[in-house]
């Protein structure tokens, strides 16, 4: 049973997911500072001094608090555009690297005049 968990565990698929996982919580915090660190305070926040509000969780309209919406929809609005442009740019890079690989190119099939001179040379022969 041990040895069973062991091969679960190795497979290929649960460390590809178990990598992703990790990997995708640390790439979620670098887009949380982004929006919090740099978006927030260059973009959102004339419009929230605007609003007399000091965070953007603060946001609210008769009870309704939409702060914290906003800025998840801001969060997942980033995420999906760095996203994008992350794929757009490996799949360029798989691109240029099947390019640069050898293809083997087939040999060239003897042309119409070539086949002929063959076969007048075997007539000759005979």
């Amino acid at each position: 049973m041990l040895k069973e968990l062991k091969d679960f565990l190795l497979r290929g698929n649960v460390v590809d997911l178990a990598v992703g996982v990790i990997i995708a919580t640390a790439f979620g915090a670098i887009i949380n500072s982004f929006v919090n660190d740099i978006i927030t305070p260059l973009l959102l926040n004339p419009a929230l001094e605007a609003a007399n509000v000091q965070n953007i969780a603060e946001l609210a309209w008769n009870g309704v608090t939409y702060g914290k919406f906003l800025s998840a929809v801001i969060n997942f609005v980033v995420i999906g555009t760095v996203l994008f442009f992350m794929i757009k740019a490996i799949e360029k890079a798989q691109n240029l690297r099947k390019k640069e690989e050898v293809v083997e190119e087939a040999p060239a099939a003897p042309t119409e005049l070539e086949v002929l001179q063959e076969i007048k040379a075997l007539l000759e022969k005979k």
